[in-house]
């Protein structure tokens, strides 16, 4: 089962679909693999490094940071089927020339982790797609709406092995790996169900002294359990790229946090193309995804590059996180303002 028969044939599952989100994804699928084929050979080509450029948020621009943009950008525009796209690398939305302009809108990070890629750590390409209500004339506030309206949402690692996770909703998450002998993405992990508890934390300590009590209490809870529970402490596992942390957390269970401090109080993962995308996929599987307070899809960010806390996992593990946050509510209320 190749990811172009898997989406053809959720397409001849809902008879008044038009094959525009088929084509969409087909445009999605080349990026990826463009982008694998870069990373495989970055050190080759010279393709490692800085560019000498910053993004929106501030951060030092990678060589492969550049072009998985432009490469992205141009097989979405030529797709014809995208009005609008938001992507990290660039600080305003992107508008398509009206000649090329569809129905949807996507956002994404095309190269997630990037930071690592000279290590040869795990990166990776986090998109999202949305149905614009008025279609090619939609304006930019039908961009900014809940996360729980988007149709569409996957991640493409590149390490090993390069794997697309995607979903279209219906409780239903497809894991493909591509076949470079070939040159297609092959199901091999159809129906991905995230455990509802597991025995790992993924999350970066060296901001703990920024925690508040909520988060810092329950990391402390499973990281110490009490005798009496007979509990084993969680392993700690965190590489830095979210794409590798959520998909091992996909996998094997357990939690991934990206928490709100004293440092960051928005919390760090931008909400449109790396939290709404991600805990789409979570709840899809069978999990959860939080800020702590409130359900992420639930979030309506007031710019594109809005950012939340995010805690996604088992519905076990954000079972606990709640109890803690409720725990520290007074704390939590005080120290947002």
């Amino acid at each position: 089962m190749t990811l172009t028969r898997y989406v053809l044939e959720e397409q001849r599952q809902h008879p008044d679909a038009t094959g525009d989100l088929t084509v969409a994804m087909n445009s999605v699928q080349l990026g990826c693999k463009f982008v694998e084929s870069c990373v495989r050979k970055a050190r080759l080509v010279n393709l490692v490094g800085l560019a000498g450029n910053t993004n929106v948020q501030g951060e030092d621009q990678k060589k492969l940071d550049v072009l998985s943009n432009e490469m992205f950008v141009n097989a979405l525009k030529a797709s014809g089927k995208f009005s609008f796209m938001v992507s990290e690398e660039v600080d305003d939305i992107i508008f398509v020339p009206e000649s090329l302009r569809g129905k949807y809108c996507i956002t994404f990070d095309p190269l997630d982790g990037s930071s690592n890629i000279d290590a040869g750590v795990n990166v990776g390409t986090i998109f999202g797609i949305w149905r614009l209500p008025s279609g090619p004339r939609a304006t930019i506030d039908e961009i900014l709406v809940p996360g729980s309206e988007i149709i569409a949402g996957g991640y493409c690692m590149y390490g090993s092995s390069c794997n697309l996770v995607l979903t279209f909703g219906d409780n239903s998450v497809e894991g493909f790996t591509l076949d470079p002998a070939i040159g297609e993405f092959i199901l091999t992990h159809p129906n991905i169900r995230i455990p509802s508890k597991g025995k790992i934390y993924s999350v970066n300590e060296g901001n703990s002294m920024y925690w508040d009590d909520a988060t810092r209490s329950y990391f402390d809870a499973i990281k110490y359990p009490t005798p009496e529970s007979g509990l084993k402490p969680y392993s700690a596992r965190y590489i830095g790229s979210m794409v590798a942390d959520v998909h091992r957390t996909l996998l094997y269970g357990g939690i991934f946090a990206y928490p709100a401090d004293r440092k960051s109080r928005s919390g760090k993962l931008r909400i449109l193309y790396e939290s709404f995308p991600m805990s789409f996929i979570i709840e899809q599987a069978g999990g959860r995804a939080i800020t702590g307070t409130q359900r992420v899809l639930d979030l309506v960010p007031t710019h594109i590059h809005d950012r939340c806390p995010v805690f996604l996992g088992g519905t076990e593990e954000i079972e606990q996180v709640e109890a803690a946050f409720a725990t520290h509510a007074s704390w939590v209320k005080g120290n947002a303002k």
